[in-house]
């Protein structure tokens, strides 16, 4: 999978959670940057992407990362 697939599927898996299809992502985005992120919204962020990736998170990864740009580094690690 390269790195356009990674990224429009992330961006599915984004809108779908936050119920926004004109959602866009970008590296440095955060959770303060959306209003509805929130830790019930983050939680079906991960399960969500775990599901469509067929992976795993532990939450010691989880809990350090700081943006969305972690966030795909760290997924790229797990599906490769």
């Amino acid at each position: 999978m390269n790195n356009n697939e990674i990224m429009s599927k992330v961006t599915n898996i984004f809108q779908e959670v936050f119920d926004d299809d004109e959602m866009s992502i970008s590296p440095e985005m955060t959770a303060s940057d959306i209003d509805s992120w929130d830790s019930l919204t983050h939680i079906k962020l991960i399960i969500s992407h775990e599901l469509a990736f067929n992976i795993r998170f532990d939450t010691s990864e989880i809990s350090e990362l700081e943006n969305v740009n972690d966030f795909i580094v760290l997924l790229k690690q797990k599906i490769s």
